[in-house]
């Protein structure tokens, strides 16, 4: 079987920690959580100081609150700091969202306000995050469920706006595209073709529920089902367009056996290796 290739990558969670310590299974990379690693006393931290040393890793948080009002808590960023310090990951990100007000913080991503006043607020927050880590981050676009009447911007251009005014890079999550695209009723591809693919730099692939409601059904970003064939295909189309980047399979809830994550992995390995191959096929058709 043919070794993995170095883009793709998995998300790294607390019951796999053990098969990955202990087997090393083939895989490019590991995204894993940053708040779970602030305590460096910890036996999570203690598997990933393992594991760094097998597997590029990458830190993307859900706890800086880039999008609130609030300045940034100072203790968060030091704890960041000092564990990309540490880690040297190959990204560091977070997301197109808010989660704090008045210091109180909510168990959630919130989606923002499209307006320029939020678009001001969200830049200078990446702004302090980069400097305070001295490299740049990514920013992924969110999933969402409703809409800001006042918002006077689409989403992709909100984000590729933040991207121009702070060199931050992109986290394409494209079954976040493929969600928000059936709540709200957009074409992905509208979405997808506002973003400048030099931005991006990281690709989430996971899956997603569907939840009916008397009003009709809504999806809902779970993390918890095997990639969608209309994510898979959004993907392979992306790649064939722009090129191969960091890949991730995503899988948060119901977590399964590691071998189903692999498995994943493997899907996008193949995908991302044909179309590549493809593109390096001669007019003649001989395969090279």
């Amino acid at each position: 079987m043919d070794k993995i290739s170095p883009w793709i990558g998995v998300g790294l969670r607390h019951p796999h920690h053990d098969h990955f310590v202990n087997h090393s299974p083939d895989i490019g990379w590991l995204e894993v959580h940053s708040e779970n690693f602030f305590q460096p006393e910890s036996e999570a931290f203690q598997a990933l100081h393992t594991l760094q040393r097998r597997y590029a890793i990458s830190c993307h948080g859900v706890g800086l609150s880039l999008g609130s009002v609030d300045p940034i808590s100072t203790a968060h960023l030091s704890n960041l700091k000092r564990l990309v310090d540490t880690v040297n990951p190959l990204f560091v990100s977070d997301h197109l969202s808010w989660s704090s007000v008045d210091g109180a913080y909510f168990n959630d991503l919130l989606p923002l306000p499209y307006t320029e006043e939020a678009l001001d607020i969200f830049c200078r927050n990446v702004d302090i995050t980069q400097d305070t880590l001295s490299r740049q981050i990514l920013v992924e676009n969110p999933s969402s469920y409703l809409r800001y009447e006042h918002s006077t911007i689409t989403e992709w251009d909100f984000l590729a706006e933040v991207a121009r005014r702070t060199g931050c890079g992109l986290l394409l999550d494209l079954n976040n595209v493929h969600v928000s695209a059936f709540n709200h009723g957009f074409d992905a591809d509208t979405y997808l073709d506002a973003i400048d693919p030099q931005w991006i730099q990281e690709i989430h692939l996971a899956g997603y529920t569907v939840n009916p409601l008397p009003e009709g059904e809504i999806w809902i970003d779970t993390h918890s089902q095997p990639v969608s064939e209309p994510v898979w295909a959004l993907y392979e189309a992306w790649i064939a367009r722009n090129g191969p980047r960091h890949t991730l399979i995503e899988w948060d809830r119901d977590i399964p056996a590691p071998e189903v994550l692999l498995a994943e992995a493997a899907k996008a390995d193949k995908i991302l290796k044909a179309v590549t191959q493809a593109s390096l096929t001669p007019l003649t058709g001989v395969a090279l």
